[in-house]
């Protein structure tokens, strides 16, 4: 059996301000952006550069319970994990464009870390997990 996580939901405010944000200030690409009329809304799909695994949805919130989780998806904790292959290229560059960070760059037993904001907050870590890590080898 094969299977795999195709996409993660990320409830935003806004389809073009997150679209800028992820495209211009982390460098994500645009993968789609297609209209659902039946549904009014639009069918927005994300992924940094170079990965060929899970990609984001964007789903603008529709309703006022949706709104609340605006930033706020996992209480509090690091939701989404961006691992890179230079930590300190995209570190800089983060920091450049006016990336917020709210834990500095640290080394751990799995590899670089720190953590940052989002546009609403979300927090996302920022890894160059080790080569030696399980994960790292799945993904070279």
């Amino acid at each position: 059996m094969v299977q795999s996580i195709v996409h993660i939901a990320l409830v935003v405010k806004d389809y073009d301000e997150a679209i800028a944000f992820y495209t211009q200030k982390l460098n994500f690409e645009l993968l789609e952006d297609t209209h659902q009329p039946e549904q009014e809304k639009r069918w927005v799909v994300i992924s940094p550069p170079g990965s060929v695994g899970t990609t984001i949805l964007l789903a603008r919130a529709s309703n006022s319970v949706q709104e609340e989780f605006v930033g706020n998806q996992s209480g509090g904790r690091v939701f989404l994990f961006l691992n890179t292959d230079d930590f300190w290229r995209d570190y800089n560059e983060m920091i450049q464009k006016g990336i917020e960070f709210v834990r500095e760059p640290k080394e751990a037993d799995y590899g670089m870390v720190a953590v940052f904001k989002d546009l609403y907050g979300n927090l996302w870590d920022l890894l160059q997990l080790n080569e030696e890590h399980h994960i790292a080898k799945r993904i070279k």
